[in-house]
């Protein structure tokens, strides 16, 4: 059955409940007959799938507010809310073939459910042992399941197997290598592996000390840094290589200082900040 739900609390239901499971909103009205014709389909979907998704209704006569908040500019108007977002939507009475298959891209598949079962574990208890074999679940049931295969990469990359999450990565389609998390992920590794069986921040910034424009022995700094997450500084000796010498190592400082940008982010305040000294550094 479906739940009827207002103003009072729709966030309460509907974005905070698609975090637990999905949740499909019906914008209805009772004088509309389309909507007449697709509430029984909805209704007969939602007690099949058994708790899979929650289905809400919101009269939008009596939430005109709500209604115009989220769009609605005709009636029936289905929105899918999943993680707290609105992601995907669909307008009149369509047929149950295509509500089915809408359901399809908002509903977790089997894989999809593991993921987010291992997903969970590692956020709260860093347990890289049971997280590792949930994925390795889902990846059996869907080899191509690209999220898993990110999820699996970044896990082993915090384990420092570098090697194994890479070739996770190598998995992926050429368009989802390209995506943000990939790189930034690759980048965490490349810094890593540059930091690798070096000196100590303490003996390399002794060294630096001693000689100001090796730089060299900067980069290794830099890369120290960044694998330790402490990007201010990995920034700071990024940014003083390309005051010094833009060419070393074919412009390694600049090219460098863009990988950690794509890791933090372009909402971090510390991209902001390092893009205008960069700016000024170059010009």
């Amino acid at each position: 059955m479906a739940i009827d739900v207002s103003e009072k609390d729709f966030n309460e239901v509907v974005i905070e409940g698609s975090r637990r499971v999905p949740v499909i909103v019906d914008f209805w009205a009772p004088w509309c007959a389309p909507c007449r014709a697709l509430a029984p389909v909805l209704e007969k979907l939602a007690t099949e799938h058994q708790g899979k998704f929650t289905l809400v209704k919101v009269n939008s006569d009596e939430n005109q507010p709500l209604a115009a908040q989220w769009g609605v500019r005709g009636i029936p108007n289905v929105k899918a809310f999943v993680g707290g977002k609105l992601v995907d939507e669909f307008s009149g009475a369509l047929p149950e073939t295509m509500v089915r298959e809408f359901l399809k891209r908002v509903i977790p598949s089997p894989a999809e459910e593991l993921r987010l079962e291992a997903e969970a574990v590692y956020r709260e208890s860093r347990d890289d042992v049971k997280t590792l074999a949930l994925l390795a679940q889902a990846l059996e049931l869907d080899p191509r399941h690209e999220p898993a295969l990110i999820d699996a990469a970044a896990v082993l990359a915090d384990l420092g197997r570098h090697e194994e999450a890479k070739a996770f990565l190598e998995r992926l389609a050429p368009i989802t290598q390209m995506d943000e998390r990939v790189a930034a992920l690759r980048a965490r590794m490349d810094f890593a592996d540059a930091a690798a069986h070096g000196l100590d921040a303490q003996a390399l910034e002794q060294r630096l000390g001693q000689a100001p424009d090796d730089l060299e022995t900067r980069w290794q700094l830099a890369n120290l840094y960044a694998a330790q997450q402490d990007y201010a500084p990995a920034l700071d000796h990024l940014l003083e290589i390309v005051r010094r010498d833009r060419a070393f190592r074919d412009d390694i400082g600049r090219r460098t200082m863009l990988q950690i940008f794509g890791v933090l982010g372009q909402q971090d305040e510390r991209v902001s900040e390092y893009r205008r000294r960069l700016a000024s550094a170059m010009y």
